[in-house]
């Protein structure tokens, strides 16, 4: 679980049970870290409600804080749990993104060397 989640609502009020959806389901990114990013990893969750003469809109928007790194998605929907929703599988895109970039690129030669060792060379 992220330790620092922070839910604000935007002309709208979070009641108890979409703060308790908005912390399972963003709470849990952690799972998509590496545990020295998870531990210092930060998320603001703002959830708002735009109003026009034709529709409603939710507009769910995270800010995910990494150490070398920030990233933003937001998602306009006409539910705000369904935003929930395509935020959550849209940060697990861009963790995936972040940790190819920002990845341990040793760890990636000593995978590749230990089966290189394990295979045995036909000649």
């Amino acid at each position: 679980m992220i330790q620092k989640l922070e839910i604000s609502g935007v002309h709208t009020k979070v009641d108890p049970k979409l703060r308790k959806y908005v912390q399972n389901k963003i709470g849990k990114i952690d799972r998509y870290m590496n545990k020295r990013v998870a531990v210092s990893a930060h998320a603001e969750v703002i959830l708002k409600e735009v109003k026009s003469k034709q529709k409603k809109d939710c507009i769910c928007e995270v800010i995910l804080y990494l150490p070398k790194d920030t990233i933003t998605v937001s998602e306009a929907t006409l539910n705000m749990y369904a935003a929930v929703d395509i935020v959550e599988a849209k940060l697990k895109n861009q963790l995936r993104k972040y940790k190819e970039t920002h990845g341990n690129p040793r760890l990636h030669q000593r995978l590749l060397s230990k089966i290189r060792r394990a295979v045995p060379v036909e000649e």
